[in-house]
């Protein structure tokens, strides 16, 4: 079957102008031009998870006829509406059939790196079409950028016993987000060429729910020699996943809220509206997030223990952390008290690690931001460090006409400064100058860098070291930029022991 949306006419129809132009086995697109940059939108990296499809790993795309107009954005996946500066834009188009991917490249692109984005957002909002994710400063510096939609929310992890019993032996459950996260990087192996990338030099990075999408393929010895290297942003997961059976309890019920029937079948639950899905998704609650699950077939063991062990898939990696992480955290709704729980049974030797007489609040908020990212990036860059090299970095720069009042660096501010997409925050959250915009071309070129060669080779920090447990150095990344040794040593030793006599991870 051919699809027909999208398409306009024949290749000769764009003879006449210079609009870029690519073939494809799918088909042939033509592109846009922009000073020295050209753009690929909405391109389907997957057939349509709709009706017999949904809740099925992705299925390869149709082909389409003619010449596919990639010149617009397509629309996000199904989610609520947030705020533009939640997500980086609004999600004011939405499709079910939205498994596509973006991409930019510097016009005469030729063998050149390649840097995949998979957007953050707690798993149930964001897109790779949003604004605050634009590719077109990555592309000056001469790699190609791709940016990626994937299911989210309860399209995206979800299971329910009719969907088990019918799935055949083997076949991956739960994880439909994680899986059309995998089935993009085929795509870019197969097809990146044909833009001038180099599929050998494929760098995955990701922020916050993207960062852990990134660590959950970094354990999925099924994606060796989908990348050559990774960046990890906000996002090392230390908790376990919820396994199987718990997670279709959870459906189950929310399947009954969308409108099913408590033992609906599986097209049952694939014919209950989009809409309903969504809504029915608000009510899972704290505790019970959308993200990867322990489905025992792709996901088989919680990705931070398998880690723990090996790597199974050993690449370079650069990662790292926010100043003020507990923003986001506090946002979501956990109790400032909850932060006393990661202090573990011996309360005064955590408050000792953090310092006498730090008020409650202040202490709140740096435990939780210790205990959710910046420890667990320090962790993952101690275990990673005896192959490939790691690297590790705190971001800690605020604009400077919010630092009088800014506690650190949000969750996800580092962003707008790596894309070059301030001006656009600028429009939501406030002013910007040129120091900021200089800050982040420079700390922009120390992400191009490690694509192109692996290593962090950037002025910002000329003497970027890889991670090592004896060394325990890293990148702060500040107004004045420097290398930091044993950087809040006490409170993440501390922290990093609780957690691993409470798993059972201590040696």
């Amino acid at each position: 079957m051919l699809a027909a949306t999208g398409l306009l006419g024949s290749a000769s129809a764009f003879a006449a102008d210079a609009e870029p132009t690519v073939k494809l086995a799918q088909g042939r697109l033509v592109g846009a031009r922009e000073a020295g940059v050209e753009r690929f939108l909405d391109i389907p990296f997957a057939a349509a998870p709709t009706g017999a499809l949904r809740w099925r790993p992705p299925q390869a795309p149709l082909r389409w006829r003619g010449v596919r107009d990639a010149t617009s954005p397509g629309p996000a996946c199904p989610q609520t509406v947030r705020p533009a500066l939640v997500a980086g834009g609004v999600a004011d188009r939405q499709s079910e059939d939205c498994l596509q991917l973006n991409i930019w490249r510097p016009a005469g692109a030729s063998r050149l790196p390649v840097m995949v984005w998979v957007h953050g957002g707690a798993h149930v909002i964001g897109s790779g079409t949003f604004p605050a994710f634009d590719g077109i400063g990555f592309a000056r510096q001469g790699v190609i950028l791709v940016t990626i939609n994937y299911r989210l929310g309860a399209l995206g992890y979800f299971a329910h016993p009719a969907l088990t019993a019918e799935a055949s032996p083997g076949e991956a459950l739960a994880n439909y987000g994680l899986m059309d996260q995998i089935a993009a990087l085929r795509w870019v192996q197969r097809n990146i060429a044909a833009f001038g990338g180099d599929p050998r030099k494929v760098t995955l990075f990701g922020e916050s729910a993207g960062a852990i999408s990134v660590t959950t393929i970094l354990a999925q010895p099924a994606a060796k020699g989908l990348f050559a290297r990774a960046i990890v942003q906000s996002g090392v997961n230390l908790f376990d996943p919820r396994p199987l059976a718990a997670e279709e309890t959870l459906c189950r019920a929310l399947a009954v809220r969308a409108g099913a029937g408590a033992d609906a079948s599986a097209s049952a639950l694939r014919a209950l509206p989009v809409a309903s899905v969504v809504a029915a998704s608000e009510a899972r609650g704290q505790g019970a997030m959308a993200g990867p699950v322990l489905d025992g077939r792709m996901v088989r063991e919680s990705p931070w223990r398998t880690l723990m062990r090996s790597e199974p898939i050993d690449v370079p990696l650069l990662i790292g952390a926010n100043s003020n992480e507990a923003s986001v955290i506090l946002a979501m709704g956990v109790p400032p008290a909850t932060a006393l729980t990661y202090l573990g049974s011996d309360q005064a030797a955590g408050r000792k690690a953090y310092g006498a007489g730090l008020p409650e609040t202040e202490l709140a908020r740096q435990v939780l931001g210790d205990a959710w990212f910046v420890a667990p990036a320090r962790w993952l860059a101690a275990r990673t460090a005896r192959g490939a090299p790691s690297y590790l970095y705190h971001f800690d720069y605020v604009a400077t006409a919010r630092r009088d009042r800014a506690k650190g660096a949000g969750h996800g501010s580092e962003i707008p400064y790596l894309f070059g997409t301030l001006d656009y925050f600028a429009s939501l959250a406030g002013p910007i100058d040129d120091e900021d915009r200089q800050f982040g071309t420079s700390l922009s070129a120390c992400w191009v860098a490690f694509a192109k060669g692996g290593a962090p080779a950037c002025p910002l920090i000329t003497d970027w070291p890889r991670y090592t447990e004896t060394d325990d150095a890293l990148a702060l990344l500040r107004p004045r930029s420097a290398v930091a040794v044993g950087f809040r040593k006490p409170q993440l030793d501390h922290l990093l022991e609780v957690h691993a006599a409470s798993s059972g991870t201590r040696p």
